[in-house]
């Protein structure tokens, strides 16, 4: 297994991801196997050093160590959240620790980490991890014609669907915040709504909605939902549509 320098990532095609901990043999185990995982990697030896980083760099995932001889992870994150010019100012964020009592994770998940990752772990729980990894929506249309055409076969059709669709997202976004507290509920209602997405071509919705049955999955670990992400994608479909 290479030996990955502290201040130049991998070349990997994946998630880039920051990993800050001043402890040399975890910061090694962590880089190395996010990069076997297929993420690109950036390591930190202190949470100044992330701190810069985060702030000239857009990553899509952070893991901070909770204890670092400089600062600590809630540290890094609030400074990083205040600063507005930060070009990792809104990446998803997940603090690592060697031992945490329950009181101590729900704290880190209350300052705002997407979830807390326990030392020493594996590739399966580093794969896991990477499921909070930002989705770049640069890269996804909120409407692909050409997807709908194909799915739906005439214009006229797609036209219909995507009224249909429209009523379907309206209702979803007035009861998300009860479907939240049932992951029973949400997690059918969000099978539906992809199969609805794959009809009308709304890619960047359809994304949205896997990452965050994604989180479902990991709700047993600690993993706070990403429903602020998931309703403004919800909302400029919506708004896509009003405008056709």
């Amino acid at each position: 297994m290479p030996y990955l320098s502290p201040s130049s990532p991998t070349d990997a095609a994946g998630p880039y991801v920051l990993v800050a901990d001043d402890d040399a043999t975890s910061r090694c185990f962590l880089g190395n196997a996010l990069q076997q995982l297929g993420a690109r990697v950036a390591l930190s030896p202190d949470g100044g050093a992330a701190l810069n980083r985060a702030r000239t760099e857009a990553f899509d995932l952070l893991l901070l160590d909770c204890r670092m001889l400089d600062t600590d992870a809630v540290s890094v994150l609030n400074q990083l959240r205040d600063d507005i010019h930060a070009l990792s100012a809104r990446t998803p964020a997940v603090a690592s620790s060697a031992e945490l009592d329950a009181s101590k994770q729900r704290s880190l998940l209350e300052a705002g980490f997407h979830a807390v990752l326990l030392k020493p772990c594996t590739l399966s729980d580093l794969q896991g991890i990477l499921a909070f990894a930002a989705i770049d929506s640069q890269q996804l249309p909120l409407l692909d014609d050409k997807l709908a055409l194909n799915a739906s076969g005439t214009p006229a059709v797609m036209q219909a669907l995507r009224k249909l669709f429209r009523q379907e997202l309206l209702h979803l976004n007035e009861e998300l915040d009860a479907l939240s507290s049932d992951a029973t509920a949400l997690e059918t209602r969000l099978h539906k709504l992809r199969s609805s997405c794959g009809f009308c071509g709304a890619a960047s919705l359809a994304e949205h909605s896997m990452s965050l049955q994604r989180h479902l999955k990991l709700a047993q670990r600690g993993a706070m939902l990403p429903l602020a992400d998931f309703r403004q994608s919800l909302l400029q479909t919506i708004q896509a549509l009003d405008a056709q």
